[in-house]
């Protein structure tokens, strides 16, 4: 069993948010859109989207887990198909291609699941020719977030800029050869890394905290363009 560490960086994933987007303000009213993913992105990215005045989105990655040991993962799965393996794992824990293929076909279905709770019937926001920000609320190996990547790639963004508030320095040396650049609050070089040791209050969000907080980004962005062409309205009438 992990105990938390005693000196967490932030306080929450809220907290985490305000911070990382301290250090992505040069791209505040630029075309950004800002991806977070589920669960726990999604609270940092509420706060980080709306300090840039950008869009948010999802892009749902998961990890496929490892049989018998689920807190391991062999890769990651996202919710256009895209899948990336952990080769250096799978060589260790020798498994055949059935077992592999059984394994990321769970974890698609689970995707898809999360797809319909997530977007119902929702577009998917448009990025090309824009500047991509993928968040997460951390990076351990890496690996779903770089599928994440490869993903949004296809779309064709501008740019791709993965921001967590904490990475393993491990991590983000592997993010940073597919993405064009990788930002976080804080880099942990020690040979052990847990993402929730560098917060005060940390849960494992569940499905409907996670839209919940989507839901609550959707509602502020509209009352937020209603108030803007109110004021918009107002500077346009006649004296």
């Amino acid at each position: 069993m992990h105990l938390p560490g005693n000196n967490p960086v932030f306080e929450n994933r809220y907290d985490a948010g305000k911070k990382l987007s301290e250090i992505l303000k040069e791209h505040k009213n630029q075309p950004v859109v800002v991806m977070a993913i589920p669960n726990g992105g999604i609270p940092v990215a509420h706060h980080v989207s709306l300090e840039l005045s950008a869009l948010m989105d999802l892009v749902i990655s998961r990890k496929i887990p490892i049989p018998l040991a689920p807190e391991g993962g062999f890769g990651a799965v996202t919710d256009d198909g895209t899948v990336i393996l952990n080769h250096d794992v799978l060589k260790r824990i020798n498994l055949n291609e059935s077992q592999i293929n059984y394994q990321v076909n769970r974890v698609r279905n689970d995707i898809q699941k999360r797809s319909l709770i997530y977007r119902s019937s929702r577009p998917v926001t448009i990025l090309n020719g824009k500047i991509a920000i993928l968040v997460d609320d951390g990076l351990a190996s890496g690996y779903t977030m770089m599928a994440a990547v490869e993903s949004i790639r296809r779309k064709k963004p501008k740019m791709v800029i993965v921001a967590v508030p904490v990475a393993s320095a491990m991590a983000k040396k592997q993010v940073e050869k597919v993405a064009d650049k990788v930002v976080a609050v804080h880099t942990n070089f020690a040979p052990r890394f847990y993402v929730s040791d560098y917060y005060r209050y940390w849960n494992v969000l569940s499905d409907q905290e996670g839209l919940s907080c989507y839901q609550e980004w959707h509602r502020r962005k509209y009352q937020s363009n209603i108030d803007l062409n109110k004021l918009k309205n107002h500077h346009n009438q006649k004296p």
